[in-house]
This record gives structure tokens, sequence and C-alpha cells, in this order.
């Protein structure tokens, strides 16, 4: 998880990273994933629109429809990578999503090119690959090309 979700894990670590967002101060949510009643992982969701700078990187490489959501997400738990859970939890979150945020008409994610487990389980998740490019890394050790996956709101569904 460290390789491509690079931040610090210490309780001050965490507490500067998501604390705003935990406690509604900044747009945006974090959510556990659950599995069995236990944490497994994280997710963030975002309307693009609310990050400047998000929107900049996304803009730069895609289209971005007013409104538009993007994911980012980790499974903590090594044993229950590979597996088909990341394909599963991105699935139900654009559910979610879609219920969540009534007016988005997509979710977008960015990924390191270089975490093809990762775009792998977006694309098993119905979610397509629109473009590439250069945006700012996770981790200092990947490099910048990163693929944009996109997934849009069903024709007719209701916002």
């Amino acid at each position: 998880m460290a390789r491509w979700w690079n931040h610090d894990s210490t309780p001050e670590g965490v507490q500067r990273d998501f604390g705003a967002s935990v406690r509604g101060e900044e747009p945006g949510e974090d959510l556990v994933v659950s599995l069995d009643g236990r944490p497994v992982g994280l997710v963030q969701r975002a309307v693009i629109a609310d990050h400047p700078e998000d929107l900049a990187e996304f803009a730069a490489v895609v289209e971005v429809p007013e409104g538009a959501v993007e994911l980012d997400y980790l499974i903590g738990v090594p044993a229950l990578r590979g597996r088909g859970l990341g394909s599963r939890i991105i699935a139900a979150l654009v559910e979610d999503t879609w219920a969540a945020h009534p007016a988005a008409p997509a979710v977008l994610v960015a990924v390191a090119a270089a975490n093809v487990a990762s775009w792998r389980a977006l694309e098993k998740a119905g979610l397509r690959r629109v473009g590439a490019g250069p945006m700012a890394p996770e981790s200092p050790a990947d490099g910048s090309l990163h693929y944009v996956h996109r997934i849009d709101r069903e024709p007719g569904a209701t916002r």
C-alpha cells in the first residue's frame, strides 16, 4: 500500500492529512471500507471542482464535466489484495456516488500508469480509460504518467 499511497501513517500524520476532512472542515469524504466488521481499506471521494489543483491536473489530461466526482482508494490488508476486492469496492462506491451526489454526471479516477493492479481493478469495475498524461505522482518513486478512467451516470438516471 505504501508504494502507491504515500502518506505519513503516524497518528500526527493521519491527523494532519485527514483530520479536516473527518471534521467536515473541507470538501470531500474519507470513508472506511469494512469487511465482516473489520476495517480493511480507505476511500476518498470529492467533487473535483471543489479542489482547484485536482481540477487543473485532470483538465490538462481529459475533459472534466461540471459536478464530476473523483475517487481514490486503498486496501490496507495485504492478504486481501489480488482477490477482486478492489473492483468490488470501486463498483460499490460508484453506485453509492450516484445516490450521494445526484448531480454528478461522471466519476473520474487518476492512477499511476505503473500501478497495473489499480487500473485493472477500475476496468473490472466498469470504468474505461479515457486519457493518459502527466500528473503529480502520489509517491516520488513514480513517474508522472497517469491513466484517467471514467464512468458516466446511466442516461436517464435520476439526478
